[in-house]
């Protein structure tokens, strides 16, 4: 029988994983321009609107492997955290029309990166070491 924690930590990775990617196979398809706007608000040079490649298609593949699963959750993390502060700011102390958080899709992918990275991979994975 399969040890369920490390079940729970294949879903937690793969759901992570699955969420993120869509994120950036958008922004594969429509470019990564319109962030540099956001950047430059904050004093922050253009060319960083790429490193969202590395957290959005790249990161979540690692995931998908189960290779350097911490590392990678660990790029997801501040992606999002970045986009927190640079784009949603605004809607951190707000409710959705329906009651929800203003942010809570975010602060879940947050979270459920940090629990990633604080659980690693699990035994389900390519690899072995601290990062996985």
């Amino acid at each position: 029988m399969p040890n369920r924690e490390d079940m729970g930590k294949l879903l937690l990775r793969v759901t992570l994983a699955v969420i993120v990617v869509f994120h950036g196979v958008f922004k594969l398809t429509h470019g990564v321009e319109w962030m540099e706007r956001p950047l430059a608000a904050f004093g922050l040079p253009g060319f960083l609107a790429y490193g969202t490649y590395v957290a959005e298609v790249i990161a979540p593949l690692l995931l998908l492997l189960g290779y350097r699963a911490r590392l990678a959750a660990l790029v997801i993390l501040f992606d999002l955290l970045m986009a927190i502060v640079l784009v949603l700011r605004s809607r951190i102390f707000t409710l959705t029309g329906g009651g929800g958080w203003g942010i809570e899709l975010e602060a879940m992918i947050v979270l459920v990166s940090l629990s990633v990275f604080c659980l690693g991979s699990g035994r389900y994975r390519l690899g072995s070491g601290r990062w996985d």
